[in-house]
């Protein structure tokens, strides 16, 4: 269901999270992703990470798809975005294991500029992130 895909065919937003507890990549997380500007909030997309700590494709409600929402977008106004990914990090790390029941990232995105890809590096007291490539 997250298999690697060519550069190409690949979903204009991805993610990945490595557990720093590890040192290794943090597989089943759920995860969501959800368009809150413009026309937000939107029914969000959800995936589970694989075993490789990676999300490469969001199933959608009655088969929306975030490449068709990227393509709308990039035609109308100027494109800018605004999305939230949310991680259950509660129930990968286990109640009382962790400060953050779950972590929130809201990033802008351009339609027209292309792969965003994004990043948790997750511990149970602290995370962060960054626009990676």
């Amino acid at each position: 269901m997250n298999e690697p895909t060519s550069a190409s065919a690949r979903e204009p937003i991805t993610c990945h999270v490595l557990d720093l507890t590890t040192g290794r990549p943090a597989p089943s997380i759920a995860v969501s992703l959800t368009l809150l500007r413009p026309f937000g909030p939107s029914a969000p997309l959800t995936a589970v990470t694989s075993s490789d700590g990676r999300i490469n494709k969001w199933n959608g409600e009655a088969g929306s798809s975030l490449s068709e929402i990227f393509a709308n977008l990039a035609e109308h106004d100027d494109g800018q975005m605004v999305w939230s990914l949310k991680f259950s990090t509660g129930a990968y790390f286990g109640e009382n294991q962790t400060f953050f029941p779950e972590v929130e990232i809201r990033f802008f995105v351009n339609a027209k500029d292309g792969h965003y890809h994004v990043p948790l590096l997750l511990g149970p007291w602290s995370y962060t992130t960054y626009r990676g490539s």
